[in-house]
């Protein structure tokens, strides 16, 4: 078999994967009352074979979002939905996250409630920022972020308290495991960077205030799910959507050791060239994680099989998680094993529209 280490069985947290190739995160903007339903079953229930299936971003709350058609995990319909999903995946023997989300300043006033400000750690608009609105007349497309507000301090235990309910959500619809996103400069990210947190009291300043936001809502979120079925997904030196830090080393040193000490199930990498820009990770970055964190690595960003291989073999990292070879081939893994050709995804069907695209993509059977 040419991708041994990649196919073979994993354990990581509660969970036993019957291989190591994972499915990313996708956002496909296809559920306009942000309810899952029939055709998001029948999506994730053709890729259960992965070792694990992350869903698409999911809004914990009314106020988390900056994107429309993106779904909710808030509302008894919306967990009746995701059940709807789970128990797909489960029917064809898969396993699957809810991946939890707060856009943060990435938002406009089109996109909340009562057309509020969103939120930030500061009132800082990400410069060159877009997010996705619906407009007046019915049509929707990109729209440059607005200036977030500044959270009070004292609506840090609200926020908090969202994911929570979001986790509980989730486990009541029967998730799998639950994924903290804190990368792509969303919420929790900007919170951990130096350009977009310019707070002074204790969520602002040194490395462990900035931290201090995402540690509390991964014990919130663990003491709901248990630790091991909770990851964590970052993004290191990544430039979007104008978020800057002058400390990723030091950040992701200190996250790593605390993230292991909480004994999570998982750390999720995103790699910082994932859009074609920022740099590459280096080997020595990866060992030092693997030093200091001691669960499951998951690394993401253009990778195929073959470079999947290579990175569990050097035993830099545990798994992979794909993205868009997981948007054209539903039968991933099976290619994989058979080193099948793999279908060309459609860029012009990834966001948007009904089941072209998403669900008629072909299988090798």
């Amino acid at each position: 078999m040419a991708f041994d280490r990649l196919l073979s069985s994993l354990t990581m947290g509660r969970l036993e994967l019957p291989n190591r190739v994972i499915m990313a995160p996708l956002t496909r903007a296809r559920t306009p009352d942000s309810i899952p339903g029939d055709m998001q079953a029948t999506y994730y229930a053709q890729r259960a074979s992965a070792g694990l299936i992350i869903s698409e971003a999911t809004n914990i709350s009314p106020t988390a979002r900056g994107y429309v058609y993106t779904p909710g995990i808030y509302t008894d319909a919306q967990q009746a939905g995701w059940k709807k999903v789970v128990d797909a995946v489960h029917h064809e023997g898969g396993r699957i996250a809810l991946q939890l989300w707060h856009v943060g300043r990435v938002s406009h006033e089109m996109v909340q409630p009562s057309g509020q400000q969103p939120v930030a750690p500061s009132a800082l608009r990400g410069e060159g920022a877009q997010c996705f609105v619906e407009f007046a007349d019915g049509s929707s497309g990109q729209h440059p972020t607005s200036t977030p507000r500044a959270l009070e301090t004292d609506e840090i235990p609200s926020l908090i308290n969202d994911y929570r309910q979001a986790a509980k959500r989730a486990k009541q619809a029967g998730f799998d495991m639950v994924e903290v996103h804190a990368a792509n400069a969303y919420l929790l990210q900007q919170f951990l960077a130096t350009g977009s947190n310019k707070r002074t009291d204790r969520y602002g300043g040194n490395v462990v205030n900035r931290a201090r936001l995402l540690l509390e809502v991964v014990d919130a979120v663990s003491q709901i799910m248990g630790g091991d079925r909770v990851g964590v997904r970052l993004s290191p030196f990544i430039e979007i959507f104008g978020l800057t830090d002058d400390e990723p080393d030091a950040m992701m040193r200190y996250l790593a050791d605390q993230l292991s000490l909480r004994k999570i199930a998982y750390l999720h990498i995103n790699e910082p060239d994932w859009t074609g820009e920022g740099p590459k990770l280096s080997d020595d970055f990866r060992r030092q994680l693997r030093d200091r964190f001691r669960g499951t690595l998951i690394y993401c960003g253009h990778y195929t099989a073959e470079r999947a291989e290579r990175l569990i073999s050097d035993g830099l990292g545990d798994a992979v998680a794909f993205g868009r070879p997981y948007i054209a081939n539903p039968d991933l893994v099976e290619r994989f094993r058979r080193e099948a050709t793999l279908n060309a995804p459609d860029p012009a069907t990834f966001y948007g529209g009904g089941s072209e695209g998403y669900t008629d993509y072909p299988t090798l059977d």
